[in-house]
């Protein structure tokens, strides 16, 4: 699919897979993983990460030739985040950051106040914008609103598994997006990549469903595979749900035997 590239702001990707780097076992399974799964976008946490430190997860994205993404994790205040992703950008030399204020630990779902307020500041400070959200498609459309390059609403729970709980509202973002629409937590397995991108989501962001996988190197194989057969299922079109049968050969020409006149 040449043809049909992730544009983010003014980068484009072949791969609509963007992975992240929580929850490996070593850095070599991550490497094995990443490499695999064909990204070509990857998110570190900040406070996980020492950018002078040898034997690294940069070191690991640097030898695979993937552009890191810096994300705000473990951050409950605009201030935290803000603050966060300016030392990001010392750090590493990027103005783009994975945009992610969180409201509890116990659920780690959004604080949609703090996010749109830590997103305006940054965008107005001159970062690209990923934020991480609820599948609110009013919050979407603010985030959109005040510059965001992307919207990035959950599927469920960080490290649920759960899948995409509420379809209709992502075909809702979708359909009034102007920025790319991509999932963000929730996919346990190679379906809800798939399903994601069925849905019209420009790309899957995803983690522990590939990290803490029984065979991680395997299952970053799958979900590269479901992102492309759902995005080409996407493009494809898919037939309306019906609630009785239609048959797909015409009533036409059909055989109908004569007990008074057999043909044999």
């Amino acid at each position: 699919m040449a043809d049909d590239v992730l544009t983010i702001a003014d980068r484009t990707f072949s791969s609509r897979l963007i992975m992240g780097t929580g929850g490996a076992p070593s850095l070599e399974v991550l490497e094995n993983a990443l490499r695999i799964s064909g990204t070509e976008l990857t998110t570190v946490a900040m406070r996980r990460i020492n950018p002078a430190a040898r034997g690294s997860v940069l070191e690991v994205l640097q030898r695979c030739g993937i552009a890191v993404l810096p994300n705000t994790a473990g951050c409950f205040t605009a201030g935290d985040a803000v603050l966060t992703a300016r030392l990001s950008r010392e750090a590493l030399g990027t103005n783009w950051v994975k945009l992610e204020v969180i409201a509890d630990e116990r659920t780690l779902l959004p604080d949609p106040i703090e996010l749109l307020d830590a997103a305006e500041t940054l965008v107005d400070d001159g970062f690209v914008v990923l934020p991480y959200t609820n599948d609110d498609p009013v919050l979407a459309r603010k985030l959109e609103d005040v510059g965001c390059a992307a919207v990035m609403p959950l599927g469920s729970p960080i490290g649920s598994g759960l899948g995409i709980r509420n379809p209709h509202n992502f075909q809702l973002i979708v359909e009034r997006a102007n920025v790319p629409v991509i999932l963000d937590a929730g996919a346990g397995t190679a379906s809800d990549a798939a399903l994601a991108m069925e849905l019209g989501c420009a790309a899957v962001m995803l983690a522990t469903a590939v990290t803490r996988a029984q065979e991680p190197a395997l299952m970053a194989d799958a979900m590269r595979r479901a992102v492309e057969a759902g995005r080409l299922a996407y493009r494809a079109g898919r037939i309306p749900r019906r609630f009785h049968a239609e048959a797909s050969s015409p009533m036409e020409g059909r055989a109908t035997f004569d007990p008074e006149a057999p043909a044999f």
